[in-house]
């Protein structure tokens, strides 16, 4: 190799790995891009009803979600955040529960094979051992829970810089979408720039069909958690709802975490209850996947599930819980730019090639 190229593979190596210490802030930026993309695609709604002009549309937008964000915060907040305390204070209780049930299982089933119970349930009790420490525990765990104090102080004050960033790069660029959108074609060659455009404002659309399909389905999945809830007689309605509804955002994961909660709570009453809110979250979920999404998303969004999986455990390994949160948009844009610069760009002109005489 020349000179040139070892200086050439020198600046790649040095720019992907500048990148790759970068990614905490690519992220944060990727985030304020789709939350700016949410604002622009409520504005575009906003004008087309009422056919205003786009700062008096954006006005309207920001004011609208503000005020839904404190009315409705004024309304669920309270609550949620009550009943989801007591939701936390009952866990222990419904472990108890669940290992309770569980020894119980295993000594009846030792029973039945080898018709006696020896005591060889013991290890089982090691797992969970009495709540109350010793003194000495609790003298010699002090020190250390006011250094996790203070490592929470600063961590949540990171964040809250962290979020204040976000918020205020997505203001600017619902502000200024096509300026910023611009800025960024400009940095492809001149020869790509129109293509560019193209798959940046398919990008969008792509995201746009994703944000309101999974807004959609949220609403849907909590409203019917918390219909089946209350029919159950499942105590903490309001709190197990909003989770469900939350927790909807992150596929997979998000469905599993949301049943651990009110199973906890009805387990506390009765098991029988407990596998009823099981079943209840399954016909949910079933609903969701295989009724209310595709019908919001009108078949524009067909992401397998083993990449939607993949996408979130990739993303969760390189950038951590947030990488999680955004794994699904991310995989929306990168299927985008796959099928439209790899395979539309670069594959397909090169099979024509090889294929012409």
């Amino acid at each position: 190799m020349k000179f040139g190229q070892w200086l050439g593979l020198a600046a790649i190596i040095a720019a992907v790995a500048l990148l790759w210490n970068l990614r905490g802030l690519l992220l944060q930026l990727f985030a304020a891009v789709v939350l700016a993309l949410a604002i622009c695609t409520l504005v575009g709604a906003v004008r087309a009803r009422l056919g205003c002009s786009r700062p008096l549309a954006l006005t309207i937008s920001l004011g609208t979600v503000a005020l839904v964000l404190v009315v409705g915060g004024a309304v669920l907040i309270p609550p949620f955040v009550e009943q989801f305390a007591e939701l936390l204070a009952k866990l222990p209780d419904a472990a108890d529960v669940l290992i309770g049930l569980a020894r119980r299982m295993l000594t009846n089933v030792s029973r039945i094979l080898w018709g006696r119970h020896d005591g060889s349930l013991e290890w089982l009790q090691q797992l969970w051992p009495a709540r109350g420490p010793s003194p000495d525990v609790v003298a010699g765990g002090l020190g250390g829970g006011a250094l996790r104090l203070l490592g929470l102080a600063s961590n949540l004050g990171t964040g809250t810089l962290q979020l204040v960033f976000v918020l205020a790069v997505t203001l600017m660029l619902a502000v200024q979408p096509t300026g910023y959108r611009d800025v960024a074609v400009l940095l492809a060659p001149s020869f790509y720039r129109r293509r560019l455009r193209q798959v940046l404002d398919l990008c969008g659309a792509a995201l746009s069909d994703w944000m309101v399909g999974v807004a959609i389905s949220s609403v849907c999945v909590a409203l019917l958690a918390g219909i089946g809830l209350s029919l159950l007689g499942v105590k903490l309605v309001v709190a197990n709802a909003l989770l469900a509804g939350l927790l909807n955002v992150i596929p997979n994961v998000g469905p599993t975490l949301s049943t651990i909660f009110p199973m906890s709570v009805a387990l506390l009453d009765a098991p029988w209850k407990a596998l009823a809110v099981l079943g209840l979250y399954i016909v949910v979920q079933h609903l969701e996947s295989y009724v209310i999404t595709p019908s919001v998303m009108h078949a524009k969004l067909r992401l397998l599930p083993g990449l939607t999986l993949t996408a979130q455990f990739l993303f969760t390994v390189i950038f951590g819980p947030l990488g999680l949160l955004l794994a699904l948009p991310m995989a929306v844009c990168v299927q985008v730019i796959v099928r439209e610069v790899v395979i539309h760009d670069i594959l397909d002109p090169w099979k024509r090639q090889r294929l012409s005489p």
